[in-house]
């Protein structure tokens, strides 16, 4: 029996957007499908990690873990968070509360003999008192101790070298005295960020390096579009309403199952937008609204992933993916560092954003200064239209091109992307022009050579590519570029904006607009 009625009585579950997921609340796609091998490892006696970005479903997975282990009966299995460590310091007082901590979480699990645990430490040794009262405690246990630890990343360097020294020297010694069965360290970064974390990189780690008892390493992936299907086909089972084939393409497109931004996406379309009236089914038109709605308000997780941008070890990869460089290490620290933190993906030989939603709001978030301080009100749509209800994007590039004379100065001085700041800047302004009256789609890649923009208004495309001046074939491999863009989304005309940083050239060379017939298409040449 279908509820359809808008306040049924029966209570439906919800796509969850904040904690971990509960079933019986929760529609959810089960994480154990997503992480095989793991039990495997624990009954091997391994200690591995498991690594993925904020809001993946890592807590949802090892809470269902630790749950089915206890019901197994093989194992006492212990799900310990890490996260309130985070402001701790000194290890002094990080052991002793990571201590604490266990225990809290052994006294919530049940565990038999858990207010023994740790009731004689001897906390001034904080050096050893972790691993001998996990001795102890596994001495008087009469089954193999499994223990998550969840937001593992949240230590600091001190507590958590000392950490994992005192885990080392216990598992080491397990042939001698009982140890931890299995350990899980759980975080949003690798384990290999965690040595860079603690020591300089010109510093080796030596025989003594905490990390090589970890014998393997798992990444939660991103949802496939049938678990998308899977996922939304719940709800549809549980009220009737049904999502459309395209406006489930449409979030798989925009999202790449990135869990939190499509259970968001539904949750806005469903609650937000149509206030739970489950008689209407979910459209393009309604996944695309609520996909603008989340990219505006920047919800806490949005917000979360922004907050790296400021770092450079994250501003070495995005840059260059927004400029379209040629070449970034993929094997380099910062590439992987960003690479886990969920904020871009590899495509073949390029990196690109991990999804569209996400390029969005780094790019809104990246040229806010421009943004918020362009208020001259006459750089709007109506300016720019012709007759025939048409953007002139000629007349556009020339207002542009005196604001770029008049601001350049200015603005690139509020941003910490030097080297792409004249993109941003545009892009700024192109999103002031096209506010409330269109799109600006944005497809960055590193390698690219540009950053290719899609225009659009009234259901007409307006095709352009933002370039930097490097070399003197600049201008013709420009060219080349965007007549493939242009083929690409079958349109006959492009733009192609071309900054020049040099500063020995006056401006009235800067400045120009040219057109050029490229394989029977008009590309004009913009000088900026």
């Amino acid at each position: 029996m279908y509820f359809c009625e808008k306040n049924s009585i029966k209570k439906m579950k919800k796509f969850n957007t904040s904690g971990p997921c509960n079933s019986a609340k929760h529609y959810m796609i089960e994480a154990a499908t997503r992480l095989q091998g793991v039990e495997q490892l624990i009954d091997d006696e391994q200690y591995f990690v498991i690594h993925a970005a904020r809001q993946s479903g890592k807590t949802t997975y090892l809470q269902d873990l630790t749950k089915r282990l206890n019901a197994g009966g093989k194992y006492y299995a212990l799900y310990c968070s890490l996260e309130s460590m985070e402001k701790m310091t000194d290890s002094k007082e990080g052991i002793p509360a990571i201590i604490r901590t266990v225990k809290s979480y052994m006294k919530s699990y049940k565990l038999p003999q858990a207010s023994e645990f740790a009731s004689d430490a001897d906390f001034a040794d904080y050096n050893n008192v972790l691993r001998t009262s996990l001795i102890d405690f596994c001495m008087l246990s009469d089954k193999p101790i499994v223990i998550l630890f969840d937001e593992i990343d949240c230590l600091s360097e001190d507590t958590l070298i000392m950490f994992l020294r005192q885990m080392r020297s216990g598992y080491n010694d397990r042939s001698i005295t009982p140890f931890v069965h299995s350990v899980a360290l759980v975080g949003m970064r690798n384990i290999r960020d965690y040595k860079a974390k603690i020591r300089p990189e010109s510093e080796a780690m030596g025989s003594a390096s905490p990390f090589n008892i970890v014998t393997k390493t798992y990444t939660l992936q991103n949802f496939t579009k049938e678990e998308i299907i899977q996922l939304y086909r719940q709800h549809t089972d549980d009220t009737g309403q049904i999502f459309e084939d395209d406006a489930v393409e449409l979030v798989w497109e925009q999202t790449q199952g990135q869990p939190w931004l499509v259970n968001a996406v539904a949750n806005e379309v469903i609650v937000e937008i149509l206030q739970s009236d489950y008689t209407k089914p979910v459209t393009t038109e309604l996944v695309h609204q609520a996909i603008q709605n989340i990219i505006l308000n920047r919800p806490a997780h949005i917000d979360s992933l922004l907050e790296r941008l400021n770092e450079p070890r994250v501003r070495n990869v995005i840059e260059p993916m927004i400029t379209g460089e040629m070449f970034v290490d993929i094997e380099s620290d910062d590439f992987l560092y960003t690479r886990d933190l969920g904020l871009i993906r590899v495509e073949g030989s390029r990196i690109k954003p991990a999804n569209p939603i996400y390029a969005e709001v780094i790019i809104r978030k990246l040229s806010s200064p421009v943004q918020v301080g362009l208020r001259d009100s006459k750089y709007q749509i109506p300016r720019y239209l012709k007759p025939d209800g048409n953007i002139d994007v000629d007349y556009l590039m020339r207002d542009f091109q005196k604001f770029w004379q008049l601001n350049n100065g200015i603005w690139l001085e509020k941003y910490d992307y030097p080297e792409a700041g004249p993109l941003l800047v545009m892009m700024a302004f192109l999103q002031r022009v096209i506010n409330g009256g269109g799109d600006v789609i944005r497809d960055m890649a590193t390698g690219n050579g540009r950053l290719d923009l899609l225009m659009t208004h009234n259901d007409k495309k307006y095709p352009i590519e933002l370039k930097i001046r490097y070399g003197k074939q600049y201008v013709e491999d420009g060219l080349e570029q965007t007549a493939g863009y242009l083929d690409l989304h079958c349109c006959n005309e492009g733009w192609i904006v071309v900054f020049d940083r040099r500063t020995t050239v006056a401006w009235e060379d800067k400045l120009y607009m040219k057109k050029e017939i490229v394989n029977g298409k008009t590309v004009t040449i913009v000088g900026a």
